[in-house]
């Protein structure tokens, strides 16, 4: 009989899978980018079902392992690495493509870590990749040059006045590169101003000689090390080539850094075609990710019973 047993996930176990994807990326990548306000953030969006979207794979009362479809093409997993070799990976891989099949998806995946156990089970399973992604840093001590803005245009904290130019600014240049559906005001702000320990310095936007919000930034510092973190960069098409993101950059990093930060960091994946710029403001790659997908009506992952992953 398998020890293991499965439950969907509820709010209260962000902190337990928090655990799992945490000792997932120390072995993988040798740092730990997740944090557990992360998971809130996604869990607590108006339109999402945690229950119906997600299983744990439990040992005893332990969580040590699971997977969650977020909507439409894309879904998280992870398994804790003292699991490894048991197939739970391969199980969860076969639960969720089910779960997103009923669904009515035609393509899934989820990003890896290059060359990772992760990577290589995906490989296995006949998931290609899509795109490449980085994480980049800017390495302690190091400052980003900051340039002047344009005449007319400023830079300050947002206030929840400009919540709604915020999530219109961010989610248009978004959508010119991702494929989905767009977020709502509600559940982006789930995963910005209603995340757990939001600081007015955490959202910075420039503004236009006429008063609208035409970039935003939002950041926060990361715990152990303090590091300030980039969750979301983005200009108005309009407003593009005129500084307005390195201005921001230099206002989160300067903020992080007044509040203790010793290094900074985001992410960006090859469909943007942001790398050069960030690398040219002194960040480097510091992981490198692969987001594999697989055409469900292609997927060969085993099918085993759900009470019996191992």
């Amino acid at each position: 009989m398998s020890p293991f047993s499965t439950r969907p996930l509820t709010l209260a176990d962000a902190p337990a899978v928090h655990a799992v994807i945490a000792a997932q990326e120390l072995h993988d990548i040798g740092s730990v980018e997740i944090e557990v306000d992360d998971l809130v953030g996604d869990w607590q969006r108006p339109s999402y079902d945690l229950a119906s979207s997600s299983v744990a794979v439990l040992d005893g009362e332990r969580v040590v392992a699971y997977a969650e479809h977020l909507g439409e093409e894309r879904y998280d997993a992870a398994v804790d690495p003292s699991y490894r070799g048991r197939g739970i990976g391969t199980w969860l891989a076969g639960w969720v493509q089910d779960l997103a099949r009923s669904r009515g998806v035609a393509v899934l995946g989820m990003p890896v870590p290059e060359g990772s156990a992760g990577d290589r089970l995906l490989t296995a399973l006949g998931y290609d990749v899509r795109w490449t992604s980085w994480v980049l840093r800017l390495p302690p001590g190091a400052e980003v040059a900051e340039r002047a803005l344009p005449e007319g245009y400023g830079l300050r904290e947002a206030t929840p006045a400009d919540h709604e130019q915020v999530w219109a600014v961010v989610e248009d240049a978004f959508l010119e590169w991702s494929v989905r559906e767009r977020s709502s005001l509600e559940d982006f702000g789930a995963q910005v101003w209603r995340r757990p320990g939001f600081e007015p310095w955490h959202l910075q936007v420039v503004t236009d000689p006429g008063g609208a919000v035409v970039a935003a930034a939002n950041v926060w510092n990361t715990a152990d090390p303090v590091d300030t973190y980039v969750a979301k960069l983005a200009v108005a098409r309009g407003h593009r080539e005129r500084g307005l993101a390195q201005a921001l950059l230099v206002a989160a990093f300067a903020a992080g850094r007044a509040r203790g930060a010793v290094s900074s960091s985001l992410s960006t994946d090859s469909r943007t075609g942001a790398l050069t710029l960030y690398e040219k403001v002194g960040m480097r790659p510091d992981s490198v990710w692969v987001h594999r997908a697989v055409r469900l009506d292609r997927a060969r992952a085993p099918r085993v019973r759900p009470a019996d992953p191992g």
